[in-house]
């Protein structure tokens, strides 16, 4: 076999790996809203005591991504990945046994931290272990797992009786001990990470976080990767969380509106797929300016348009391509950021952030809610935040596209 036919299977492999992991964290994203009856029936929360258990799993993978991303530089990505997916399968199985809102609210936090140093090995692992020609399509095909993985949750919580919630963390729990096994015994470790340490220059890095992200001309690029997250990270959960009622009270029945919600996950991975492919592409700023553009019309339409089911739909679905192909800009641009040496470091702060962004955004709307707003008047009060999200997107984007232009020249 040679060099070229290993490469492709190594990278195959990983990609493979890196798309299950990007599954588990969707599913675990989404098992808290579609279990929330059945716990709601047994355990009989106060509607603070909901509130801490849908934010528990968030804030553990904010301070998960931004630890797991540090540990990845120095121990190894995939070492860090395994133990990230290893952790949360033994919480989430864990969770499957809870006794009381308190034990189960802890249990999330602990699974969101274990899972939370996933994502950011994801990214780096697709970036560093794809040909160039297809680097951002292998971060957009990691990335669309996140929105299956929470189409899968949904699945399996439509098919079960609502008392069986458990059977939801359990198999939430089983599934990634051995996706982690297999990651253990088939997935290698990131080849231009080994190539850094075996250069001394290359593994020279600060003691300080600050100084990673901040040095040189990183001090711009950064701070307007985590505006962006943040911004995304929560425009993509308030959307999660609050699309389907929203659109119900612009006149849409609960069925339609969660066949939108459908197209706002699945239709909007498909569209997050393309553009991926479309950025290694002589049409990658096509790609960029659509996604940036479409960010703040596609939600002004929405918000102003005729409630319609077929209408509804597709905006719902752009919607959602828009959100998620923003996504995938942000993490291409920051691979292409940060230098190996500390590209765990930089991606994982900059996800953390995102995962800032995804616990004020449901807060968001719920207090807009609360004020009166009517569902066309919450979607256009977060028009400002879609339009700087567009702006964000296009900046790196366009700039990472220029170093892309520069390499192949």
């Amino acid at each position: 076999m040679n060099t070229v036919e290993r490469l492709s299977r190594t990278s195959w492999v990983t990609m493979l790996f890196c798309f299950l992991a990007a599954l588990c964290e969707g599913f675990d994203v989404q098992t808290a809203g579609v279990a929330a009856v059945g716990i709601s029936r047994e355990l009989h929360p106060v509607a603070g005591q909901l509130g801490l258990f849908f934010s528990a799993s968030n804030v553990g993978l904010m301070l998960g991504a931004l630890v797991g991303g540090r540990l990845a530089d120095r121990l190894g990505r995939k070492t860090v990945l395994v133990a990230s997916i290893a952790a949360f399968g033994v919480f989430s199985f864990a969770t499957s046994f809870a006794w009381n809102m308190q034990s189960l609210t802890w249990m999330r936090v602990l699974t969101g931290f274990g899972l939370g140093g996933a994502m950011p090995n994801l990214i780096v692992l697709a970036t560093e272990l794809s040909r160039a020609s297809a680097r951002n399509a292998s971060i957009a095909t990691t990335y669309i797992g996140m929105p299956l993985g929470g189409a899968v949750a949904s699945l399996i919580v439509a098919l079960s009786p609502v008392e069986h919630w458990r059977w939801v963390f359990l198999s939430g729990g089983v599934v990634p001990l051995a996706i982690a096994a297999a990651m253990a015994g088939l997935m290698p470790e990131s080849a231009a990470l080994r190539r850094t340490r075996r250069d001394p220059d290359a593994t020279r890095t600060s003691n300080s976080l600050i100084h990673d992200l901040f040095e040189g001309e990183r001090l711009r690029g950064t701070l307007v990767l985590w505006i962006g997250f943040f911004l995304l990270g929560l425009t993509l959960h308030l959307m999660l969380n609050w699309l389907p009622l929203l659109l119900q009270g612009r006149g849409l029945s609960k069925t339609a509106a969660a066949l939108a919600q459908v197209g706002f996950n699945g239709g909007g991975a498909g569209v997050a797929l393309l553009i991926g492919i479309l950025l290694d592409s002589p049409w990658r700023r096509a790609g960029i300016a659509v996604t940036a553009v479409a960010l703040p019309v596609v939600l002004l339409t929405l918000a102003n348009a005729i409630a319609g089911n077929a209408m509804m739909f597709g905006l719902a679905l752009l919607l959602g391509g828009a959100i998620l192909s923003g996504q995938v800009i942000l993490y291409g641009a920051s691979g292409a950021l940060y230098p190996v040496a500390v590209r765990g470091t930089g991606t994982g702060a900059a996800v953390s952030l995102g995962r800032v962004g995804a616990i004020v955004g449901p807060g968001l709307a719920a207090v807009l809610i609360g004020a009166g707003r009517t569902p066309s008047q919450v979607l256009t009060g977060i028009l400002p935040i879609v339009a700087v999200c567009g702006v964000c997107v296009a900046v790196l984007g366009w700039r990472h596209s220029e170093n892309e232009l520069v390499r192949a020249s």
